[in-house]
């Protein structure tokens, strides 16, 4: 799914409305129902007290759409409007004057703090004060007002993004954001929806299509894409009856040191388990016995010394690398992955202490194998956000870090991991951002695990990209089946690696069998 900015939606709007030859306000007849109609298929018009407090631009005016809805259908429901600025829109009149002669209620108007509802619990309140838009109302009445809302414990449903805050820009002021239980969004997703300073204020959504026109909606560059089920299901390269091992690529895990062997462990096995033909960990010697009793599918070389890695050396042409996973800081480890980024012509999946001792010998960033031919075989770095920060250096702000990644991508050649509650793969401009994985992921070892499933993937033939994309979509949904099965908190690495076949299967699953799997 695509997600727009604010002005490439504002010109979606503009497009639909020539092309449909329809009226701006019957646009916003057309989203206000489908507010009214996620309302009315919930609440049967029980009679709780429905409370919309509507802004003066074209999200009031959305606001007065349902509240006239409501009322018409029976439902307790009282519009309130900010009443912030003389400035309104046509389409916040045009409606205004709709909802007082069809309901004979004329919406509230609201002042100052003076005019503060009381509010139940029990209430529902429905935030159409602003919308996507950079305008925003002056006046401290009104910050106040949203943090009154804030407080109150009554349910609060936001019309397509929270108020207060921004569709893609950075978080202004958190204190003057309406935090919504749940957000009912118009066509897609918002960029913020997903960045972990403004996501907070977004718990749930749902993407309500209002019929916006389907053909600048697929000819127009998104900001980012949302990676779900349907887009993984194109992904997914099926094989064929005669395939052997050989045809899905030969692995190399290169990972561990004393202590950390169990890193090689899950890191291996995941290789494996997602699908790769054959799988070689190097390690120290110290995890040979470990390697080979827990993974007896992988083979096993050892390095000289016992506890580090000190020179990485091996009689095949792997189909791509895995480094970083446990391998420590040792000086001599890091000459070791000088040499063989030198040395080596196959895309690399760079984790963990591999990324750390990049980031404290930035000379290794030019050594990193560039794609030569075929196309897509770049290396990918897969940092969490401390990791990040050591790469690219402090940011202001979730869009700044962005940019900074995206500028570091295009600079040398490599896909961008960020790893996160939504993690985002950049490649140059790109941002692809996963709608998979819970917080039981937050575990030790779910990042090793995710470095051996992109590294199988890439050792099959996937480009690296669709490997990255690919990989972080089904080590999500794993995590998704296991904590089905055990909880948030008993999740551990392994049952992430455990349920990897289940994200394969849940892939075509029928909607009967994803229930299943779900619960």
């Amino acid at each position: 799914m695509k997600i727009f900015s604010a002005a490439q939606l504002y010109e979606a709007d503009k497009t639909t409305v020539e092309k449909q030859e329809i009226t701006s306000e019957a646009l916003m007849e057309r989203a206000g129902t489908q507010i009214f109609q996620w309302l009315h298929q919930r609440l049967n018009r029980a009679p709780i007290p429905i409370r919309i407090f509507c802004g003066i631009g074209d999200n009031g005016g959305d606001g007065l759409v349902v509240g006239r809805l409501l009322i018409e259908q029976g439902y307790n429901a009282i519009v309130y409007v900010v009443n912030c600025s003389d400035k309104r829109s046509q389409n916040f009149l045009a409606n205004y004057n709709k909802i007082k002669n069809a309901t004979k209620k004329w919406p509230i108007l609201m002042k100052g703090e003076e005019d503060f509802p009381e509010i139940n619990p029990e209430d529902i309140i429905v935030d159409a004060i602003f919308g996507i838009g950079l305008n925003r109302c002056s006046g401290g009445w009104v910050k106040k007002l949203i943090q009154y809302l804030n407080e109150n414990k009554a349910f609060k449903l936001a019309i397509d993004i929270p108020s207060g805050l921004f569709s893609n820009s950075p978080l202004e002021d958190k204190e003057a954001v309406l935090r919504a239980n749940h957000t009912l969004t118009f066509q897609t997703p918002k960029l913020s929806f997903f960045l972990p300073e403004t996501a907070p204020f977004v718990s749930n959504f749902d993407v309500l299509d209002i019929e916006l026109d389907m053909e600048f909606l697929h000819n127009t560059e998104p900001l980012a894409e949302l990676i779900s089920r349907p887009e993984a299901q194109r992904f997914y390269q099926p094989r064929g009856k005669f395939s052997h091992k050989g045809n899905f690529g030969h692995a190399l895990i290169v990972a561990g040191s004393y202590g950390k062997i169990g890193a090689a462990v899950l890191s291996t096995t995941a290789a494996f388990r997602i699908g790769a033909g054959l799988v070689t960990a190097f390690i120290p010697k110290c995890g040979y016995t470990i390697l080979q009793t827990t993974i007896p599918e992988a083979m096993v070389i050892t390095d000289k010394e016992e506890e580090f890695i000190s020179e990485v050396s091996v009689d095949f042409e792997p189909s791509a690398i895995g480094i970083g996973m446990g391998i420590g800081k040792n000086k001599v480890t890091v000459e070791a992955m000088k040499r063989l980024f030198k040395n080596s012509k196959v895309p690399f999946v760079i984790d963990a202490d591999a990324l750390n001792n990049i980031s404290e010998n930035k000379e290794l960033l030019n050594l990193i194998p560039k794609p030569c031919l075929p196309a897509g075989r770049n290396s990918v770095l897969t940092p969490h956000p401390g990791e990040l920060k050591r790469l690219i250096g402090e940011w202001k702000n979730d869009y700044e870090k962005l940019e900074k990644v995206k500028k570091f991508s295009n600079k040398h050649e490599v896909v961008v991991v960020i790893k996160g509650a939504y993690t985002i793969t950049v490649y140059r401009n790109k941002l692809y951002i996963n709608n998979s994985g819970n917080p039981g992921m937050a575990t030790a070892g779910s990042g090793d695990a995710l470095s051996g499933v992109i590294t199988g993937l890439l050792s099959q033939g996937y480009d690296s990209l669709l490997a990255s994309v690919f990989g972080v979509y089904l080590h999500g949904r794993a995590g998704d089946i296991a904590s089905g099965q055990i909880g948030y908190e008993a999740l551990m690495a392994g049952d992430i690696i455990d349920n990897l076949g289940e994200a394969y299967l849940d892939l075509f699953a029928s909607e009967e069998e994803e229930q299943i799997t779900n619960d």
